[in-house]
């Protein structure tokens, strides 16, 4: 099976547009201040309406209080934790909004890392690189041979610092469920079309997890 594809950090009508015409499976928007590509309720309205149907929305929140999940939560799918939230955070979430999946981001370091989050109460999990200094987003290939030696019960995204480069590689070696992409497929901080034609062509051609 072909790995899904989510793209992160959707932030314009044009990055939608460009969706639409290529189709990956999941749309992934930031909502949580002060990061750059954070977007209004009102902008995620508007996104959400010109999303075609079938490509599933994924709120990504850093730290939230449960009031800022509520401002977003009728135009998503999945909540996307990508913070420190515990475990009671979690099961809170799932009760106030059982309708969305959950998933959890990891910044791996050790195997710890992962096996702390397979025991989480999410449906799944995003394994990204770590950084001192941001939540994601930085680019930085996460700890592959980590990840293949530990890999957690829960189907996962593989995130950072994927592109076309090295995609096809990533998927052969780490075998994840999905791939999670957002600096790779921009130019100048935008996102290119083209870029985004590149990656999905790879992905739709190698045999996944």
């Amino acid at each position: 099976m072909n790995p899904r594809l989510k793209i992160c950090g959707i932030r314009r009508i044009q990055d939608v547009n460009y969706l639409n015409l290529h189709a990956p499976d999941y749309a992934g928007f930031i909502l949580s201040k002060p990061f750059w590509r954070y977007i209004d309720p009102g902008q995620m309205k508007i996104l959400h309406e010109l999303l075609h149907p079938g490509i599933r929305r994924v709120g990504v929140f850093v730290n939230p209080e449960l009031h800022e999940i509520r401002d977003y939560a009728r135009f998503l799918d999945v909540i996307q934790l990508h913070g420190e939230e515990s475990g009671e955070f979690i099961r809170l979430v799932r009760e106030n909004f059982p309708e969305l999946e959950i998933w959890k981001a990891v910044r791996v370091r050790n195997p710890e890392d992962i096996h702390r989050a397979d025991l989480l109460p999410v449906d799944k999990l995003v394994l990204d690189s770590f950084s001192e200094n941001s939540h994601g987003g930085t680019g930085t290939l996460a700890p592959w041979d980590v990840i293949v030696r530990n890999r957690p019960e829960k189907e996962f995204f593989l995130a950072g610092g994927i592109s076309a480069e090295n995609i096809r590689d990533a998927v052969r070696e780490v075998r994840p469920f999905g791939m999670d992409v957002s600096s790779s497929v921009e130019t100048g901080k935008c996102k290119d079309v083209s870029k985004i034609r590149a990656i999905l062509e790879i992905l739709r051609t190698v045999e996944g997890a």
